[in-house]
């Protein structure tokens, strides 16, 4: 199904041809002034140059030709040369139709797949996940959802850190706890317990103290970075411990995901690419990419047209040892081995900027992968608290993840039981489902880039561009639909006819809007346009519901035209809020 803007944009064009002008001027975009007109076309200004034509004399040329147009019922040339458009009643609801009959509510499958990989996970194991992991979590969910959609392989990989000073860190800590364990004992013969040694409780203690102790012990800290090492090397006590550590972590981190509606298809980690780094770094230096500087192993990176100083991308410490962007240039030639991706994007914090800008820079000079394969950072910004600073505990400490949760749940079931719209037993289920909604179209609806503040009144409100306002939409016209049904009517009956309200046709070219808008969301990697899109379309249709009496109409073709509109508003709503990641309940 093609755009309704490229529609419009047709019948424009072809009006300015038959005028004797350039097609490419019937460019069409929506009104700047909707008391006056719907749509404007602006071309007849930008070809009086061309031409040497006054432009309104340009489109009073244009419009003779849109009198008998079956797509406009309104094309007039107003001054200084814009031309101002109405669409005919029935041209939308053909249109709506078309998308009313469509499985995809009118979005084709792409002509040419991707396969893009999207890195949106990023936590570091035996730590709880806290607020700061909730933006990459959400943002990268919610372009795999839109990706898919598209009809593109989109690959969603969490990409653990589980190689670093914190395993060694825990590992010491835990000897000193319990020196007895037999990963301890170097003559130990035989298999390991397959019980981890800690509680997720435990182990979540356990890194703290070690973290803190490691920066006032010196003698700690260096057993830990001796302990890391051997770990490396394959000590298989250590081994079984980071196998423990791993099932442990990862088993919880699933659980909190889970509730964030987010999943993963690859739960990758650091330690994954560690195989790939010796010949990487060898083809690095064989290859004159790679030389030492004050020790260090590091390839240049920075090109003529910068104009800040990007510094070389370090592959080796003097030490020998790996850092991140090691493990992220490893990644990067695991990726393109396993799945040769055409994509590969990282949703990650955009502080983060000059250490991708690094990593790309350096795959891409030392041929870690095909030229043609794109590599993408999408940074975002810092999600603060009312004082404008990062979001913290009352306490003024990194809040969990899960407790941010809680509470954003207990604000939302303490709504629910107030308006006494849902049973008891149901409202917690129900308190759940919108808590996550507006936990996620309070951060998705700003633009992923920016900082934003994260307010738990404003977020939880039934009122005004939230989550809660969008689903409190969607439970109204399930419950209009399900009183139909109750009432013997029948949802596959009838078609949509042409408006007969402008409230009715305010509705409907906001629908028509959705194929515009999804495939625009995905190009730029934006879900903050959905959000910006269903709360418009939600304006629409409470105006139309307030102003119209739906199921008390006597007319039944009417009443049946209403209720297929109210159908594919349904649809529309529900399928971009599953893009957004979370889903409506039946009451609210």
């Amino acid at each position: 199904m093609k755009k309704m803007m490229d529609l419009l944009a047709e019948e424009m064009s072809a009006a300015f041809e038959k005028a004797g002008y350039d097609a490419s001027l019937g460019k069409v975009t929506v009104s700047n002034r909707p008391d006056l007109c719907e749509y404007q076309c602006n071309g007849a200004m930008a070809g009086a140059k061309t031409y040497h034509k006054a432009p309104l004399m340009i489109a009073e040329d244009v419009v003779k030709h849109l009198t008998d147009s079956s797509v406009f019922s309104v094309a007039e040339a107003v001054k200084p040369g814009f031309i101002n458009l109405k669409v005919r009643e029935s041209f939308i609801s053909h249109y709506l139709e078309q998308m009313k009959v469509s499985d995809s509510l009118g979005v084709e499958k792409t002509e040419d797949p991707k396969t893009i990989i999207i890195d949106y996970g990023g936590p570091n194991v035996a730590k709880p996940l806290h607020v700061g992991h909730l933006r990459s979590a959400i943002i990268g969910e919610s372009i795999k959802r839109m990706g898919r959609f598209m009809g593109h392989k989109v690959i969603g990989d969490v990409h653990l850190g589980d190689w670093g000073l914190q395993m060694g860190l825990i590992i010491t800590q835990l000897r000193d706890m319990k020196p007895d364990l037999p990963y301890f004992d170097d003559d130990f013969q035989g298999e390991y317990p397959k019980e981890a040694p800690f509680t997720i409780g435990e182990l979540e203690e356990i890194y703290p103290a070690a973290s803190a102790r490691s920066k006032e012990d010196e003698q700690f800290r260096q057993e830990a970075l001796e302990a890391t090492h051997l770990l490396q090397e394959g000590k298989p006590g250590y081994r079984a411990l980071w196998n423990h550590i791993m099932n442990v972590s990862v088993t919880d981190l699933k659980k909190n995901y889970e509730k964030l509606n987010v999943t993963f298809d690859l739960w990758k980690k650091e330690s994954d690419a560690q195989p790939y780094i010796p010949d990487m770094v060898e083809k690095m230096k064989q290859e004159g990419y790679a030389y030492l500087d004050q020790g260090a192993l590091v390839v240049d990176v920075k090109e003529e047209s910068d104009t800040k100083e990007i510094p070389p991308c370090m592959i080796l410490k003097s030490d020998g040892a790996s850092l991140y962007t090691t493990t992220d240039l490893a990644t990067i030639v695991e990726r393109e081995k396993l799945f040769h991706p055409d994509e590969i994007l990282y949703v990650v914090d955009k502080r983060q900027e000059m250490h991708f800008i690094q990593v790309f820079r350096c795959a891409k000079k030392t041929g870690l992968l095909p030229d043609k394969t794109k590599l993408s950072f999408l940074g975002f910004g810092t999600m603060n608290g009312k004082d404008g600073k990062p979001f913290k505990t009352r306490e003024g400490g990194v809040m969990r993840l899960e407790h941010l949760i809680a509470d954003i749940n207990e604000e939302m079931f303490k709504k629910i039981v107030e308006n006494r719209s849902v049973r008891d037993k149901d409202a917690q289920e129900t308190a759940q489902i919108v808590g996550l909604a507006a936990i996620k179209y309070g951060d998705l609806s700003n633009q992923a880039t920016k900082d934003y503040v994260f307010d738990i009144d404003r977020f939880t409100s039934f009122e005004g561009n939230t989550g809660p306002y969008i689903l409190y939409t969607i439970v109204r016209i399930k419950s209009i639909l399900n009183r139909y049904i109750e009432a013997g009517g029948n949802l596959e009956s009838g078609e949509i006819l042409e408006a007969s309200s402008d409230s009715e046709k305010a509705l409907m070219l906001a629908l028509s809007g959705f194929l515009a808008m999804a495939v625009n969301a995905f190009e730029e990697k934006a879900p903050h346009k959905i959000c910006s899109y269903i709360y418009e379309l939600a304006n629409e249709f409470n105006r139309f519901y307030h102003e119209t009496k739906i199921l008390s109409e006597e007319d039944e073709r009417q009443k049946e035209s209403w209720i297929q509109l109210l159908n594919l508003a349904k649809r529309v709503l529900e399928t971009s809020i599953d893009l957004l990641g979370f889903s409506a309940p039946e009451r609210m």
